[in-house]
């Protein structure tokens, strides 16, 4: 690097060749290249050329860039947390020429780049903050998330929103303060940008939680939450105010937790929003639950049903009466898999009520009834009723107590298809569970058809993921290769780009085991055998557990094996 903060650098033909004897590309793909940048206008760089054509990941080429020039590789825990310059630098400059600003040293600026040739913007960065730079390679897609952060649009809307909020007198808190904060164009701005931000990074929670001293706004993506920046603490009341507003919600009582529901309309999308309220010893902890109407697939395939689980499940669907049980933790996805198979069996010779709270989606054709315990209509009041109402498939949303499970069993003993949720472990651990409630075993095995349990696991991002072979010892301990069939066995890991936001994970989908009652099975219920030996038998007759099947996606490239045993754990 010379006194101007330049380096020596290489030009594409180095690179050219670089990358031919590290065994990247050949030399007919170099000259097609070549030819290729001939051909735009702009004369493009071999880098962007290898990213866009998907012939190199963008890790890959940064590490060839770093070992070329000799420059340290940049990890994503060196990128700062607030911009490490006071001066305003041109966000569009910055992307523009990828580069962003990591830390000030006393005797130069350390800049992480994706391409260190680009003399320009090196020179151009040296000129402005009067210092030499010291360069360092970066990844395009953590590069540019990162200018996202610090220097975007959503950073900048965010500023000014709390600069404009920050320069509101505090005054004594009232509830009709309160409305009048929540009612300002600021606040309202706020919550809006809080909402909008959830959208685009597909959460689909937003949790607001107030501490002490600092409010913590996060989101759960991909079921992992992750934190963003949040507004000052004082901005407490006025945000949490303005979100009990929107869902109707009574502003004034903070001592009872209160639900509420918003809908909107954002880029298109209807939203439905549900709103949840709790005290705690700073505030109102709220969490509000985005659901978007449109972009649910009441599918068995994009679930994530393996094809025989699926064609068993398609069996048990065929008989007219009876129960069937889905089972798992909050937010597996259990209704969505309740829903999918109340979408198969609504056609216009079956009656289909359903009994839930809350209502998440609604289906044509189906009457659903959402119980509001405050004037007495429980999940148990509300189906002795509808037996009354002559339908053929009746979907209660959860199995609370042992009321509600003997009118599905008793409603099941007389023709109708009962579907449920239960929350236990596993499949097995369902039937022992609605033994221990107080169902009675002979009822039960009459009544039992299937049980499925399911977890959600996120999917690998199928523009970064690699694959590898696993170790020997990492085979004989997972048991892979009767898995396998024969083939060589390689497993996939996430790396990170910009169509994840450096995640590796993008979307989530079912892995399930299906129950199905038979004679062996009713013998150890009738037995009071524990869920164990219920679980030998069921995989003895064919059931693939939910550990198994998440192994068949980790091989199949669909998600990470350690994804599958995080969620399985403890099951």
């Amino acid at each position: 690097m010379d006194a101007n903060g330049t380096i020596s650098s290489p030009d594409d033909s180095r690179l050219g060749q670089f990358l031919i004897e590290q065994g990247h590309i050949t030399e007919k793909e170099l000259s097609r290249l070549e030819r290729m940048r001939q051909g735009q206008a702009d004369g493009g760089s071999l880098a962007s050329l290898l990213l866009n054509l998907g012939m190199m990941s963008e890790r890959e080429l940064a590490r060839c860039l770093a070992e070329l020039t000799r420059l340290p590789l940049t990890t994503a825990e060196q990128y700062p947390l607030s911009p490490p310059l006071d001066m305003a630098l041109s966000y569009r400059f910055l992307k523009e020429h990828h580069l962003l600003p990591l830390r000030q040293e006393p005797d130069a600026l350390v800049l992480a780049m994706v391409d260190p040739r680009d003399d320009f913007a090196v020179r151009a960065m040296a000129m402005m903050c009067r210092q030499p730079v010291r360069l360092q390679v970066g990844v395009n897609s953590e590069i540019t998330a990162a200018i996202e952060r610090l220097y975007g649009e959503g950073q900048s809307k965010m500023g000014d929103i709390l600069s404009a909020v920050q320069q509101e007198e505090e005054t004594e808190e009232s509830i009709a303060q309160l409305k009048d904060m929540a009612s300002e164009a600021p606040v309202i701005r706020l919550v809006n940008l809080i909402i909008q931000k959830a959208v685009d990074l597909r959460a689909s929670d937003i949790h607001v939680e107030p501490f002490e001293n600092l409010l913590k706004i996060r989101y759960r993506i991909d079921g992992v939450l992750q934190e963003s920046e949040a507004p000052p603490v004082n901005m407490t009341p006025a945000i949490l105010s303005r979100i009990k507003i929107m869902a109707r919600l009574n502003i004034a009582e903070r001592r009872l937790p209160q639900d509420g529901r918003i809908e909107l309309k954002i880029q298109g999308m209807e939203l439905d929003i549900r709103v949840s309220t709790v005290p705690t010893m700073h505030g109102e902890s709220l969490v509000m639950r985005l659901l978007n109407r449109e972009s649910v697939v009441l599918d068995f395939d994009a679930l994530g049903f393996a094809e025989d689980t699926k064609a068993r499940l398609r069996q048990v669907l065929k008989i007219p009466h009876g129960m069937l049980m889905v089972t798992g933790p909050t937010g597996s996805g259990k209704t969505t898999t309740l829903y999918t198979a109340l979408n198969q069996l609504n056609t216009t010779e079956r009656k289909l009520i359903t009994v839930e709270d809350p209502v998440e989606y609604q289906l044509e054709g189906v009457n659903q009834i959402q119980i509001k315990p405050s004037i007495g209509l429980s999940f148990a009041s509300a189906l002795r009723s509808i037996v009354r109402q002559d339908p053929d498939v009746i979907m209660v949303g959860e199995m609370r107590d042992l009321e509600t499970a003997r009118i599905c069993v008793q409603s099941a003993l007389t023709g109708h298809l009962v579907l449920s949720t239960l929350h236990t472990n596993d499949a097995a651990s369902s039937v022992t569970r609605l033994l221990e409630m107080g169902v009675e075993d002979y009822l039960l095995t009459s009544t039992l058809n299937a049980v499925i349990g399911q977890r959600l696991v996120r999917v690998l991002c199928p523009h970064c993921k690699e694959s590898y072979p696993p170790l020997p010892e990492l085979v004989r301990e997972l048991k892979l290769a009767p898995l396998a069939a024969g083939e060589p066995i390689r497993l996939f890991r996430p790396v990170g780009c910009a169509h994840c936001a450096g995640t590796g994970y993008h979307g989530r989908l079912a892995i399930q085991e299906l129950l199905t009652m038979n004679d062996d099975i009713r013998k150890l219920v009738l037995s009071h055998a524990d869920a164990g030996k219920i679980q030998e038998a069921a995989i003895r007759h064919g059931m693939r557990t939910m550990y198994g099947d998440g192994l068949h996606k980790a091989l199949q490239g669909i998600t990470h094996v350690e994804e599958v045993i995080r969620v399985t754990q403890e099951a």
